[in-house]
């Protein structure tokens, strides 16, 4: 079938966001017409893909960052329970996707992988026992195990205790039903399943320009074709800009009101690969420890056992840095582009506030070899640089927005912005991201199909897709136990 001129739905980006959303809308209604635009030439090629992506997850098992202690002593567990559940209905709609033959073999995306955090030092390990009873009262995180005999910790991360001074006050939680994903494969698995739907098509090299609303609502987009330079230009009743570091330009083409005054920090991110197989092979878990004090959320450090394209790996990082760059394969003018009239005074007030994280990411591009092994022994005491070699990770681009106290505020999540009408949405920010994908789009489609999601039809295929919709896993469980149980089940994790 031929492309569209005037399709319903234009997604641009092809990554595990704009995927997830163009399944949930071909299942919920089947008629309608899609149009992906992606500028690079591969699908999931920026924060999707494998090696951009910490592929772990993100379920608030082991992220030490979610669990902020209070000034009372106390832990606050609220952003774990939201990220928890979220994640559980992500795997919810995998299973059924797997169970309906939409997506192959679930071992090609996601796999069992214990998830465990590690500290050290008489503070710390006071911080992570209250963590994991305050955490363990939940029932999603329901055995958590914590531990701070060295020989326990011994046998659940051998490489961690090499060469750890046996005095050393040390704990660590391990959660069995923590997960590694790769997105990319994920991500790869959902478009395939798209382009075998009547009524989509797939444009890879191919850069949406500028897009302008018309009177009727619908809007008007003009695409390059980066092959060969022709343009062309297309009207869709709805927009979803979900091109990772490359959403907040093209929030500010649109020009609705509901995106002004936003901006992007950019931070960029690099992993230390381990390239000894006989290592690779004696760890077995996602292992997280504290953030420096000035580090970013996405700069928390971890030892992260990975199954990348069926070949186990291990990283550790990612180290952060500093690049005025939105995309990794993207332009070193997309941060000054980026700056506008509307967003001037909260980048700058910000920009003021974060002054420590700037100094922190330069320190850390100007990071030696050997700097960046002194980190990595803090988990493996016995770590030799010549095992292991440096790899750029992903890019990521921090949302700035309005604050009426401070003028503008840095903030390490994501957020979905949309216009009044419902035509246009934008999603920007970063972590937790890929592993929310599913509970973020149903935010989106909350906001910009709330029409058609009142319908029993809709309704009723979304209660088909994810059992615990509309419910709180945190609040019932009875249902948590029984769709963790199915899930775990369909995808062939540990129960």
């Amino acid at each position: 079938m031929s492309p569209k001129s005037a399709p319903d739905i234009v997604l641009i980006g092809a990554g595990i966001m704009s995927a997830t959303l163009g399944v949930l809308l071909k299942e919920l209604q089947p008629e309608l017409t899609i149009e992906i635009f992606e500028r690079l030439d591969v699908i999931a090629g920026e924060s999707s893909d494998a090696w951009n992506n910490a592929g772990t997850g993100h379920s608030a098992f082991c992220e030490l960052n979610y669990t902020p202690e209070k000034k009372d002593g106390s832990i606050d567990i609220g952003k774990a329970i939201k990220i928890a559940e979220s994640f559980e209905i992500s795997k919810e709609f995998w299973s059924f996707l797997v169970q309906a033959g939409c997506v192959n073999s679930p071992g090609n995306f996601i796999q069992s992988v214990p998830h465990m955090s590690f500290v050290w030092g008489e503070k710390n390990v006071e911080y992570l026992k209250k963590r994991q009873q305050a955490l363990s009262a939940n029932n999603l995180f329901k055995g958590m195990e914590y531990s701070e005999d060295q020989e326990v910790i011994r046998q659940w991360i051998p490489l961690v205790m090499e060469g750890r001074d046996p005095n050393e006050k040390v704990a660590a939680t391990r959660m069995d039903a923590g997960t590694d994903i790769n997105f990319g494969a994920l991500t790869r698995s959902l478009i395939a399943y798209l382009q075998q739907q009547p009524g989509v098509h797939l444009h890879l090299e191919h850069e949406v320009r500028d897009l302008d609303q018309n009177e009727d609502g619908r809007w008007k987009l003009k695409v390059k074709d980066l092959k060969n330079g022709k343009k062309r230009t297309l009207q869709a009743k709805f927009v979803f800009i979900g091109a990772g570091g490359g959403s907040l330009p093209l929030l500010e083409k649109s020009d609705i009101e509901e995106g002004k005054g936003f901006g992007g920090f950019p931070v960029s991110g690099q992993w230390l690969v381990c390239k000894n197989q006989a290592i690779v092979e004696r760890h077995a878990a996602k292992v997280y420890g504290k953030a420096s004090v000035g580090a970013p959320p996405m700069s928390v450090p971890h030892l992260d056992t990975r199954m990348i394209d069926g070949k186990k790996a291990l990283l550790f990082g990612p180290y952060a840095g500093f690049s005025t760059k939105f995309l990794k394969k993207g332009s070193w003018l997309d941060l000054p582009r980026s700056i506008k009239f509307n967003n001037i005074r909260p980048m700058l007030a910000a920009g003021l506030d974060n002054l420590p994280l700037t100094k922190y990411l330069i320190d850390q591009v100007r990071q030696s070899p050997e700097e960046r092994l002194e980190a990595l022994r803090d988990f493996l005491p016995d770590a030799k640089l010549e095992d292991w070699e440096l790899e750029v990770a992903g890019q990521r681009v921090q949302v700035i927005k309005k604050d009426p106290e401070h003028g503008g505020i840095l903030e390490f999540g994501t957020e979905v912005v949309s216009a009044a009408d419902g035509s246009i949405a934008a999603l920007l920010g970063a972590s937790p991201g890929a592993s929310t994908a599913v509970s973020i789009m149903l935010e989106l489609l909350n906001k910009c199909f709330k029409k058609e999601l009142a319908t029993e039809a809709w309704r009723n295929k979304l209660l088909q897709m994810i059992p615990s919709y509309g419910k709180k896993l945190a609040d019932d469980p009875e249902m948590l136990e029984q769709v963790r149980s199915w899930a775990n089940n369909v995808l062939e994790l540990k129960d």
